[in-house]
């Protein structure tokens, strides 16, 4: 079985095409499962929508549920349509995330952490402006973030979660092993999986997330593992899904998941 949990749309405002149009790329790459998961709204903002360029608006979040529902009862003879969310994480904000999901039939949610110290992870100049004595302070806390994130119990899934290397490859040099274990060793216990999220190769750094280490760790700790395109034109969906069921296997992942009613659903590889 076939499946990519993430795919968004023009609604965030950085990504091209509608959601059908994600679903028909869908059918035509031979998947049987997509789901839709774009990015959440600020919903801890005072402003409807303060950032046009990063997500979408608080007043279109129905419509966006509205219309996955629909597409998912249009296409079911086609391909499962998956309702999904990638969701930021704020553990000052969580509260008012966690009431904003409530009652949503959502299959599954994608928490990703996007921002450490009220700057992007993507941001090159945090690391230019910051003496090397501190990076492994700031890749320590980053994965502290991470942990939190999957202790919440907000989520299924963890997005992405070594992207900081996106835009700075080095960061994957960085000695953290003790934080990242901690990290992978809390997901395992709270059950929640991480993404293979192949939207890397699109950044500097030009391989995946997290890397073969990471994963190699995951296993080691019992972390499932999905995939994600994190596809922001449809053209993308379900890039390099084969090139890393083989990897999976080759690392010794003998399955992996993907969500439907916020159940687990195991996949043979």
């Amino acid at each position: 079985m076939k499946f990519d949990l993430h795919t968004h749309h023009f609604r965030c405002g950085h990504a091209d095409g509608n959601i059908e149009d994600y679903i028909i790329a869908g059918i035509d790459a031979g998947l049987q499962v997509i789901g839709i998961s774009d990015h959440s709204p600020y919903f801890y903002h005072n402003e409807d929508q303060p950032f046009p360029g990063v997500a979408m608006a608080r007043s279109d979040f129905a419509n966006y549920v509205k219309e996955v529902l629909r597409l998912k009862e249009k296409y079911s003879g086609d391909i499962e349509v998956l309702l999904g969310m990638e969701s930021d994480f704020y553990p000052e904000h969580a509260e008012v995330y966690r009431n904003a999901f409530k009652g949503i039939p959502f299959d599954y949610i994608i928490g990703s952490v996007h921002k450490l110290g009220g700057v992007s992870i993507f941001n090159r100049k945090r690391w230019s402006k910051l003496d090397p004595s501190l990076h492994i302070g700031e890749k320590n806390n980053y994965y502290d973030l991470i942990k939190q994130s999957a202790r919440s119990g907000m989520f299924n899934v963890l997005g992405h979660i070594d992207a900081m290397k996106g835009y700075y490859p080095a960061f994957s040099d960085i000695p953290a092993h003790d934080a990242i274990d901690d990290a992978l060793k809390t997901i395992a216990e709270c059950n929640v999986s991480i993404e293979i999220n192949t939207s890397g190769s699109t950044k500097d750094v030009g391989g995946w997330y997290p890397s073969d280490d990471i994963l190699e760790r995951a296993l080691h700790f019992g972390v499932e593992v999905t995939f994600g395109s994190d596809a922001h034109v449809p053209s993308r969906v379900g890039d390099e899904l084969e090139l890393v069921s083989e990897r999976l296997k080759e690392i010794g992942f003998k399955h992996w998941v993907f969500y439907r009613n916020r159940v687990q659903v195991n996949v043979p590889l």
